[in-house]
């Protein structure tokens, strides 16, 4: 019995009847030989880890653009975060750890620069529409081409939205990503002047806790305590009401943007004009996307290609192509 089979037995002692077992999973759409070391999904998350596209979530935003300081998150710490509440979780609960990192490390691969912004843009200029969970996977399986499995696949399609994902590895990582953001961008809010501590909800905080670690304390083990021994992931009632609370309030001081409209107008022409200029000059772009063009359609190739810029990419790109050289150092 070598290493991986080794690990395989073990999760069929100590795993939750309702965990995916790694020796049960669906497959993968082509099929390869199995790792001696490794199970399916630990080689799915070392395959994410190690793309391209997850280094350049360092480069992405989360929420505050181009922001003035080492603290602030980018779309790779959050999702680091992300990893670390849902593996918390199912650890807690004898659920398939290993599959879970490898949902959390993978479900924002699609994100555009600029954050959401970006992805609003992107959805207004292609044809098709854009959504990035859609465009994680197609991340990962076609323009990374890491041939993960069908959890893993289905986890990241479904980590939003109102479909849940079939397996509750990949319902952890639904709820972990609303506790991560809800409490990571109130920080960051609080840290940029965008709100004070005292204007956040006096009920949500009394219900959640006056700190950060205390909120992810409260959500955490309420989903544990809900969901123990049950083959469905979910919060108590008094918690998600308080959670959702919360998130409407965020919604409404936070990500209504208004007091970032000017910078946001900037990044939506940064974006608009890039799109324009590539459906025009489509063999300007990295040989990669041209192939694309070919196959898919120019649309969809200039989609790709500016949903896997960083932000920093982006700005570079609209200067070298806009800017006179003489001017861009000014």
């Amino acid at each position: 019995m070598n290493i991986r089979e080794q690990i395989e037995a073990r999760e069929d002692s100590f795993l939750s009847p309702y965990a995916v077992r790694s020796a049960a999973s669906r497959g993968r759409q082509r099929e390869i030989e199995p790792c001696t070391l490794r199970t399916a999904f630990q080689r799915d998350r070392d395959r994410i880890l190690h793309c391209k596209s997850f280094r350049r979530l360092k480069g992405k935003t989360q929420v505050f653009l181009a922001p003035q300081g080492d603290h602030y998150r980018t779309r790779l710490t959050h999702t680091l975060e992300v990893s670390q509440v849902a593996r918390s979780i199912a650890r807690a609960l004898a659920l398939n750890e290993d599959l879970t990192e490898a949902i959390a490390l993978g479900h924002d691969l699609g994100h555009t620069p600029f954050g959401h912004m970006g992805e609003r843009t992107l959805d207004r200029l292609t044809p098709q529409g854009f959504d990035h969970k859609a465009q994680s996977l197609r991340v990962v399986d076609v323009l990374e081409d890491l041939n993960l499995t069908w959890e893993v696949r289905d986890g990241i399609a479904h980590h939003s939205g109102k479909q849940p994902a079939a397996t509750l590895e990949g319902r952890c990582v639904h709820l972990a990503d609303r506790i991560a953001y809800i409490n990571h961008d109130i920080d960051d809010a609080i840290r940029a002047g965008v709100l004070h501590k005292e204007e956040l909800p006096r009920g949500c905080i009394a219900t959640l806790g006056d700190t950060h670690g205390k909120r992810l304390n409260t959500m955490i083990m309420s989903i544990v305590q809900a969901s123990a021994g049950k083959n469905e992931i979910a919060m108590s009632d008094e918690i998600w009401q308080a959670s959702m609370e919360l998130r409407a309030f965020l919604f409404e001081r936070v990500y209504s943007r208004d007091w970032a409209a000017g910078e946001e107008e900037k990044a939506d022409h940064v974006v608009q004009s890039l799109y324009r200029h590539y459906v025009e000059h489509p063999g300007q772009m990295p040989l990669e996307y041209v192939e694309i063009s070919y196959r898919e359609g120019i649309e969809r190739s200039v989609c790709d290609f500016i949903a896997c810029m960083t932000d920093r990419y982006a700005v570079s790109t609209y200067q070298r192509l806009f800017i006179p050289a003489s001017f861009d150092s000014l």
